[in-house]
């Protein structure tokens, strides 16, 4: 239970009293700000507090939005305002510098019209709800301000202005605009217009029921694990029950980040299950697929490994590019900032143009276009077919995205800040090796020029992955050009880290180390040419990919990478693929190297796991529930 404390004089006939009560709100009355103190005080220390004033006009909604919403520590719109245990002793700091200053205009007597008209005709002083906003902004407690919209929240400072207010909510249904608003503003054609028109509904209906989104959440894992089975069975009947599973799957995911902007419904957990189910999902399907073509005397497994790189790096590259821009700040020239470059105007021009939006969201193959394609080809084609599309269409979104943001950066001049440079350095996921090697060339480092890191840490990924696709592997008396290779891969690793991550290209750093890393597993897996490398190879990837995964959310949430203990136990990515190379390089019988990937996936997979785990269920992750990825 909170509690919310009703401020100023009661205003006859209100159901604001009733409104908070339906919130889940514990309703106290206070005339002024003294006795606010003393409520406030009283309240537990562990309870969200609200301060509203009792001459509030507006929607349900809009009380809910700035009173309920778990995400900011303090929140307010007209009238209204909200502090999260985190932020109640800034409140009452802020309260205590309004000392003296009361809410309006004290209850008179008399019958319950003339006690309205003293309530409404007299101008009112700011309420203190708003009053204690601003105090509190002053003193650097960040209160948010939801965007309402349509939605009506004010205090009226007279009667004609209350009947105004009155008549504003009457024209304003509240509940299709929570409706409308529980569906993402930006989303893909397949999801808008297949998917959103109906899920908002079903999301409805599960909140009435008392369903949490983590609920939705797990439901939609459970159903595409069993999409996942039905196609390893390999038959015509299970492919079909597969694309149809996949489909509905869908819809749940779609469902549970609805449900959770419907009722406010945000938690750590849900940040963790949502930002990880996701990949969960498609890569179990991705194996379900290359099990069930097995069965079927096909083996596609390097093609689903491949899919499972390709889908992956793609990520990295939204991640990297982002993270990497987010809060630059434009170069100056002569006095003036530059801003804008001619991609960006080319791409504003093309949004005013309505359908090309559609068409450029629908050709880099969100997920829902992603889904629907496999879901539609895996009941009328094959697994192979299914990969070959895939493979094909991610390509082509990877080259055209990672085309117009490469085209951004060279020709926009901007000043990267210091969080974002460090979230490069997060996401390179530098390990033991490659610090060394930076900490040892640092100097040297700082002279390179501006696209140069990029160049040696690509140079170094070409290298690996050429040694490890071409060089010779027949006997351990081929190792030391594998090994090189590797030894090459560890220095170009820590040279390209080892300045601050701040030029224009720097961003493409860390996703052409997950190429390397991951294509090295695929390229040594296919060509042991022996049973389970690839599915060992399959699960490696996935369990370092994890960690990967796992590392962007926890920086979106801005909670901070991985902690460096963490990285440096799991080797960083130059040391895994090092010790991969060296167990291809000296395996001698058959099954040595299969198992070694398993053992290397067992431990990657405990190891970050359980940190992960460790954090997301602490005091210290993020209440946010993940947007999903438009990729």
């Amino acid at each position: 239970m909170s509690t919310a404390i009703l401020t100023g004089p009661p205003v006859p006939g209100s159901s604001l009293e009733g409104d908070l009560r339906s919130l889940g709100f514990d309703v106290r009355t206070a005339p002024g700000a003294e006795e606010v103190r003393g409520l406030l005080a009283a309240a537990p220390a562990t309870e969200r507090v609200a301060l509203v004033d009792s001459r509030f006009v507006g929607h349900v909604h809009a009380l809910r939005l700035a009173l309920t919403d778990p995400r900011f520590p303090a929140a307010a719109v007209p009238g209204a305002l909200t502090a999260q245990p985190g932020a109640r002793a800034a409140l009452l700091r802020a309260l205590t510098s309004l000392d003296g200053d009361e809410d309006g205009p004290q209850p008179l007597g008399g019958t319950a019209e003339a006690q309205r008209t003293a309530a409404t005709a007299v101008a009112p002083c700011e309420p203190l709800a708003d009053r204690a906003a601003t105090a509190l902004d002053a003193e650097g407690t960040t209160v948010t301000r939801p965007g309402l919209g349509s939605l009506v929240a004010a205090v009226p400072a007279d009667a004609a202005a209350r009947e105004r207010a009155e008549a504003a909510v009457a024209a304003v249904d509240d509940e299709a605009v929570r409706l409308r608003s529980a569906v993402k503003a930006r989303d893909g054609f397949f999801t808008t217009f297949c998917i959103s028109p109906y899920s908002r509904y079903l999301a409805r209906w599960c909140a009435r029921r008392g369903l949490t989104p983590n609920q939705v959440t797990t439901a939609s894992l459970v159903t595409a694990l069993i999409a996942a089975a039905c196609a390893a069975t390999g038959t015509r009947g299970g492919y079909v029950a597969a694309g149809v599973l996949l489909i509905f799957s869908f819809v749940l995911d779609c469902t549970d980040g609805q449900l959770a902007r419907y009722s406010l419904q945000y938690s750590t957990m849900g940040a963790w299950l949502d930002a990880t189910f996701d990949r969960a999902k498609e890569y179990a399907y991705y194996a379900g697929l290359a099990l069930g073509a097995a069965r079927g005397g096909d083996d596609v497994w390097a093609l689903a490994l491949g899919a499972m790189v390709l889908q992956t790096c793609r990520h990295v590259v939204d991640f990297s590019f982002n993270e990497a821009n987010v809060d630059a700040t434009a170069a100056s020239s002569g006095g003036k900032a530059v801003v804008g470059t001619p991609t960006a105007a080319l791409s504003s021009r093309l949004d005013s143009v309505g359908w090309t939006v559609w068409v450029r969201r629908m050709i880099v193959l969100p997920i829902g276009e992603r889904w629907a394609m496999i879901a539609v080809l895996t009941a009328v084609t094959t697994p192979r077919i299914v990969f070959y599309a895939l493979l094909v269409g991610c390509a082509f979104a990877a080259c055209y995205t990672t085309a117009g943001r490469v085209l951004r950066s060279v020709t926009r001049r901007a000043t990267r800040t210091d969080r974002a440079a460090q979230a490069l350095a997060d996401l390179a996921d530098s390990g033991p090796l490659a610090e060394l090697v930076a900490r040892a060339l640092r100097r040297p480092a700082r002279a390179l020029p501006g696209v140069l890191p990029f160049l040696i840490a690509l140079a170094g990924g070409v290298v690996v992955v050429a040694t490890a696709a071409f060089a010779p592997l027949k006997d351990p008396s081929d190792s030391p050009v594998l090994i090189l290779g590797a030894l090459v891969y560890v220095l170009t690793s820590g040279l390209a880290v080892a300045r601050r991550m701040g030029g224009a290209l720097d961003w493409l750093i860390p996703p052409v180390f997950r190429a390397a890393e991951y294509t090295t597993v695929l390229v040594f897996a296919a060509r042991a040419d022996v049973p389970g490398a690839l599915p060992a190879a399959f699960g490696l990837v996935a369990a370092v990919a994890y960690h990967h995964y796992d590392t962007v959310y926890r920086i979106r949430g801005g909670a901070g990478a991985p902690p460096r203990r963490l990285v440096r136990a799991l080797g960083g990515h130059e040391g895994r693929t090092l010790l991969v190379t060296l167990a291809a390089a000296f395996s001698t019988r058959a099954f040595d190297f299969p198992l070694e990937l398993t053992v290397l996936a067992a431990a990657v997979a405990l190891v970050a796991l359980t940190e992960s785990i460790r954090f997301w269920m602490s005091s210290g992750a993020p209440a946010v529930h993940d947007e999903g990825e438009a990729a």
